[in-house]
């Protein structure tokens, strides 16, 4: 099968999945769009820093809840012995808060979810490694609701497994990180910093700068030895390029997956903005005119986000090199995550600061009620606590925040949580 797959276009549009790693980041995410969220607590899911205890949890899910939307629990690590107490605590935390659905990757939980929650729908995670048919179709007898298809499955494998799995809904990533290891199964953080990607830690090793002076011998050519030395620079021999599949996103809403899913449980507020927002609306002009959709404008907005390139992994079958950096990690974009709006009132807003502002920058905000950013030059900004005029002011340890004044036409479409950026 080639990438040419023209599939009949399904009529209804797929789920956008956002990540959730604080309350706040489940607020933003629904506000710009999202269909459903993933979260998880750090300690069992595999994201060791997210911000999202349980109590805030509970309150996410009333919240997802009145807006009509959906929540998936990550109970997605692979377990050990010492694991299985906060497991079974936490099972009976799903059976109390009655999500949507969960998503593991253990076997054994897998059967211990089913066991002590029948009716739960449970999602098999993309580090289960689900790469072929023959896999979506065991997970399916093992009566999974969806399986998330490993980020090495190239689109024509997945419309393969599309064709040949039509009662299972199926899920793949369309944004985010790219780990060099099979689907995140890394050892490398583990053996370098003691800090387990398994479980949720990662070090990001395959980020760092390495300099090598290595003499190689080919089997071959016994005696005759090739030198391989990187210069004073050294190089990140590991660094993969960001998941981007904007460019694609046609050939994949054409094939009829039934969730899209962007990586990025320790992501700002700006980043779960900018793409739910950028994917709601590249989805939804789709569904309006398939015929005219281009990537180009959504593409634009996408790179405003902090990334390393993107590349379009293994859409096209294995990558090539275009899919490293061996330069360096430095974000690609010059844009910053500026603040969010706290309050909204009498023509002000207050803004809580996630970058330095002065006198005269101007700013963009990214209103969820229109896809053009609001340009907004600063000339008055007062200190919130203290209600003084300032130059200047920039976040500190604790949370600072700032208040301008903008027209009363534009306020009424900044509601709470609407992201700020700034361009440096």
């Amino acid at each position: 099968m080639n990438n040419n797959v023209n599939l009949k276009l399904k009529s209804n549009k797929p789920e956008l999945l956002l990540p959730a790693g604080s309350l706040e980041g489940l607020k933003t995410a629904f506000l710009y769009g999202a269909d459903a969220v993933y979260a998880g607590i750090p300690e069992i899911s595999l994201r060791a820093k997210s911000k999202f205890p349980l109590e805030e949890i509970e309150e996410g899910v009333s919240f997802t809840r009145k807006a009509g939307k959906k929540i998936y629990f990550t109970l997605n690590l692979f377990s050990h012995n010492a694991d299985i107490s906060r497991i079974e605590n936490f099972v009976k935390t799903i059976k109390n808060l009655n999500p949507d659905g969960v998503i593991v990757s253990d076997p054994g939980i897998f059967q211990y979810v089913k066991k002590e929650i029948p009716k739960m729908p449970v999602h098999v995670s993309t580090q289960a490694n689900v790469c072929s048919w023959l896999t979506v179709d065991f997970w399916k007898n093992m009566d999974a609701d969806l399986c998330v298809l490993g980020r090495e499955v190239s689109f024509a494998q997945a419309c393969e497994i599309r064709k040949r799995c039509e009662d299972i809904r199926l899920e793949i990533f369309v944004h985010g990180a790219m780990c060099v290891s099979y689907s995140g199964r890394c050892l490398m953080s583990a053996f370098m910093a003691s800090r387990s990607a398994n479980r949720g830690a990662c070090a990001h090793s395959c980020r760092w700068k390495y300099k090598s002076k290595l003499l190689l011998e080919e089997e071959l050519r016994p005696g005759e030895y090739l030198e391989l030395e990187e210069d004073e620079h050294g190089s990140y021999i590991l660094n993969s390029k960001d998941l981007c599949l904007m460019p694609k996103l046609d050939k994949i809403l054409s094939a009829g997956f039934d969730s899209l899913k962007i990586e990025g449980r320790n992501k700002s507020e700006y980043y779960v903005a900018q793409t739910a927002r950028i994917y709601r609306k590249a989805i939804d002009d789709y569904f309006e005119s398939h015929e005219n959709w281009m990537a180009d404008i959504y593409m634009k907005e996408l790179l405003t986000l902090q990334n390393r390139g993107y590349t379009l992994g293994f859409f096209d079958g294995i990558p090539g090199q275009e899919a490293q950096d061996y330069a360096d990690t430095a974000s690609r974009s010059e844009w910053r995550n500026a603040g969010v709006v706290k309050e909204n009132k009498n023509g002000a807003l207050k803004i809580e600061l996630r970058h330095k502002l002065k006198k005269g920058d101007e700013i963009e905000i990214l209103s969820p009620l229109r896809f053009e950013p609001v340009k907004i030059k600063l000339d008055k900004m007062f200190d919130a606590d203290h209600g003084r005029l300032v130059e200047e002011i920039a976040p500190g340890k604790t949370k600072q925040s700032v208040i301008i004044q903008i027209e009363r036409e534009i306020c009424s479409r900044v509601p709470e949580n609407t992201v700020i950026r700034l361009k440096i």
